[in-house]
């Protein structure tokens, strides 16, 4: 699996630079860049991977963000603006959420160490809380304080839609547990939007963490944590508040 080359740096570094005044910097990046490279020298860079095995339409990259050590972002290769997206929701999509765990290996290289599934988490921000128009799903450590939060609190989340019991990075969110191994049989965007009221109308608004477990008896699965922006009162919608770019479950 091809690395991103340490000659390509200043170019990530201006990308990532122009992201706050050119909301389309990711997209240009996988399709102008990531894409052609691989199609026509077999070769990701600027991202770290770039999989077509289902053709453009149903594709992904991997890109390593310029922040933090271990944090990496899976993009799809078709253009979708974002969890607001009505293609996050149509049949035949992919579930991103599946392919960005089974690449979580990139932050694990990046760390050094193998990781426990409970010390890894995806991030999806509300439209409210990212500055960038193409989907991103962020890879990276959970956040020592939520670790623990999810451990303490863990027989309080059942596989239905519920408050989680107390505030995380001062916001509230809610929690479903997914008892599995991998995420093909359970995609976040539709257990979001199926089962919780409101939300498919109001996915602009909505956040989602996901949060790989070992429940009790050593069951592997997920929790889903999923949040509502509410600019007004100082929260946007950034999920991506409970994850740890300096990744210090790592170091524990």
């Amino acid at each position: 699996m091809l690395r991103i080359p340490i000659a390509l740096g200043v170019l990530m570094a201006a990308a990532t630079a122009a992201h706050a005044a050119d909301p389309d910097a990711l997209w240009k990046i996988t399709h102008d860049k990531c894409v052609p490279n691989e199609e026509q020298h077999g070769d990701p860079a600027p991202c770290a991977l770039v999989d077509l095995e289902g053709g453009v339409a149903q594709g992904y990259v991997i890109l390593k963000d310029l922040v933090g050590d271990t944090q990496y972002l899976l993009m799809p290769t078709a253009k979708i603006t974002g969890i607001e997206d009505p293609v996050v929701l149509a049949p035949g999509t992919p579930n991103y959420f599946a392919d960005a765990w089974k690449e979580r290996h990139f932050t694990e290289t990046a760390a050094k160490r193998d990781l426990p599934r409970d010390d890894l988490s995806l991030a999806v921000n509300s439209m409210y809380g990212r500055s960038q128009n193409q989907l991103h799903i962020h890879i990276d450590c959970i956040a020592p304080a939520v670790h623990d939060a999810l451990q303490k609190n863990i027989t309080a989340i059942g596989e239905k839609w519920a408050p989680f019991p107390e505030p995380l990075a001062g916001h509230r969110y809610g929690a479903i547990r997914v008892p599995s191994e991998d995420l093909d049989a359970a995609n976040p965007f539709i257990l979001l939007a199926d089962r919780v009221p409101g939300a498919r109308d109001a996915m602009s608004k909505e956040t989602l963490v996901v949060i790989g477990e070992n429940f009790p008896g050593g069951k592997p699965g997920f929790v889903i944590l999923a949040g509502e922006a509410d600019p007004a009162n100082g929260d946007h919608g950034s999920g991506e508040e409970l994850q740890d770019h300096s990744c210090a479950l790592a170091r524990q």
